[in-house]
Order: C-alpha cells, then sequence, then structure tokens
C-alpha cells in the first residue's frame, strides 16, 4: 500500500460491493485479512479525502429516498453493523453515517434483552426497530447476538440456535419482498488491534465510560467467538442478504468502505425524485398573483 502524496484522492470505482462481499462457501476471519485495505491503493489521508468527497452525493441520494416516501415508496434500507468490542460501530455511525440528513436516519442499539424481551421470540424486537419508509435504519449489533453471544455463552440449546439460522433468513428475505435493502457488514478486527484499543481506554479517562470489565470476559473467548462469526456467515450470508466482511483495523478505511458500500447500494437502487402531483404552472402563477398584490 502506498502513502498518501498529497495530490487528489485515488479513484473509487475499484471499491465497490463486490470488493467486500462474502464469497459462497466457508470463511476464515484471519488477522492478516483485519489489516489489510481490498480495493484501495491510498493511504489514511487519501482514504479520508475519498469519505468526505462521497458526502454530496449520499446526502442527495438519502434526500431522493426520504423524498420517495411522500409518494408511497415502501423503500429503505437497513444497514446490519456487527463485530467484536473496538470494531467500530460507533465510530462508523459518527464518521460515515454523519455525512448524511440526521432526520432520515433511524439507529438502533442492541443491548442485553430486557425481561420483557425475552418474553418473546428473538426477533421481536428487531421487527420493532425496522426502518420505516424512506428511511436508512442502522443496527448497531443486531439480530446475530442472538446465535453469537448466545451459542458461545451456551445459553440456549443447539436445535434452538439451528431454528434461529432458518428464521434470520427468512425474516430477511420477508425485508426484501418489504421493499427493504439490507446491507450486513462484519467489522472485522484483530485481535492484536482490538488489545490495543481496550489499552487506550484503559489508560485515557475521558475513554473509562467505553470500557467495560466484560469486554475482557469475551475476550478470554475470542476462538470461540470468531469460530461461530465464520459459522454464522457461512450460514447467512444469501442473495437477498449478502454479508460484506469490513477490515476494521485501520479505522479510516472501516469508515470509507462502509460509506462506499452505502454509496453503491444507495446508486443501485435508481431513485429518482417523485413526480408532482399538483399542477405545477398553475401554482406558479397564484404564487405571482401573490406577489402583486
Amino acid at each position: 500500500m502506498s502513502k498518501t502524496s498529497g495530490g487528489p484522492p485515488p479513484a473509487q470505482d475499484a471499491l465497490v460491493l463486490d470488493t467486500t462481499r462474502l464469497p459462497s462457501g466457508p470463511t476464515e476471519l484471519t488477522d492478516s485479512l483485519a489489516g489489510s485495505t481490498p480495493g484501495f491503493a491510498g493511504g489514511k489521508s487519501d482514504g479520508q479525502a475519498a469519505l468526505a468527497a462521497m458526502g454530496g452525493e449520499l446526502a442527495d441520494l438519502q434526500e431522493r429516498l426520504w423524498a420517495a416516501r411522500t409518494a408511497g415508496s415502501e423503500r429503505r434500507v437497513l444497514l446490519v453493523l456487527q463485530g467484536m468490542d473496538t470494531s467500530g460501530k460507533g465510530g462508523v455511525i459518527r464518521k460515515t453515517l454523519g455525512l448524511v440528513d440526521p432526520q432520515g436516519l433511524q439507529i438502533t442499539s442492541f443491548k442485553a434483552p430486557t425481561p420483557k424481551e425475552k418474553e418473546h421470540d428473538f426477533l421481536w424486537r428487531i421487527r420493532r426497530a425496522v426502518p420505516t419508509p424512506g428511511h436508512i435504519g442502522v443496527f448497531d449489533r443486531s439480530h446475530y447476538e442472538d446465535v453469537l453471544v448466545v451459542k458461545v455463552r451456551r445459553w440456549a440449546a443447539e436445535e434452538e440456535i439451528e431454528r434461529r439460522y432458518g428464521a434470520i433468513n427468512d425474516f430477511e428475505r420477508e425485508l426484501a419482498d418489504q421493499g427493504v435493502t439490507v446491507l450486513k457488514c462484519l467489522l472485522h478486527v484483530s485481535r492484536a488491534e482490538q488489545g490495543a484499543r481496550l489499552l487506550e481506554r484503559l489508560e485515557n479517562p475521558e475513554k473509562y465510560w467505553k470500557y467495560a470489565p466484560s469486554d475482557l470476559d469475551d475476550r478470554e473467548l475470542w476462538p470461540a467467538f470468531r469460530t461461530q462469526y465464520e459459522t454464522v456467515l457461512e450460514r447467512t450470508s444469501t442473495d437477498v442478504a449478502p454479508w460484506h466482511v469490513i477490515p476494521s483495523d485501520k479505522k479510516w478505511y472501516r469508515n470509507l468502505a462502509v460509506g462506499q458500500l452505502l454509496l453503491e447500494t444507495l446508486r443501485g437502487m435508481q431513485l429518482t425524485w417523485p413526480e408532482a402531483d399538483f399542477d405545477v404552472e398553475a401554482e406558479k402563477s397564484r404564487l405571482r398573483a401573490q406577489e402583486a398584490e
């Protein structure tokens, strides 16, 4: 990977959906993959400039999606951000989604289920958070916790985990049928980089609030989590809702890659402005008449 030269950012044509889209078959989440920058030849400054440069088009396409709902469109986007602690879900929301109008975002952060939520099927609370037409919905963690943490911690029987794989695939197919474009991103961070980020939080009083002792509890189970992530990716990457593995050791690349995926997704929706449902010329005449009074 070359260092930035101070010139214009490299062309982004190579950094498209297929660059990070998970191929069919078994998956291996290696540390070398976490530190890579597939589809982008520039350095940090180039990546940051490229992300900023796409802001105008992202905002325009989001506004078109938002406007289409006034004409009865059911279309919306659900961006699923999944990953180990410190992988950067919050960073993506701030740096990448921060480029668009917050009015068009619906962000849900899923924590441990409440007693009320536990009274229902695991997808009950997820369905309640599906974005409404015209929105870009963002899941900070998601229904995938219910086949990841639950499996690793052995909080459910094997038969129930198997049922949930199928339920998730059926649910995401339903979403697609309802006009929801599902964009699933695994933010893949290496164990070494996670350790460095956790230490940074412990050494900076301004970041203590980001740290929880349970982070190290999960870190002790890193091999089990990685294996289960690999299984989940293989079992739930489908044609209507494929997974994208986003290398996340380099924060700037992570933010850029998710931004480019979102941009390509919105472009592919071929969004147009809704036609006027009134006589434009007549309304102009009325306005001129009012101004002349």
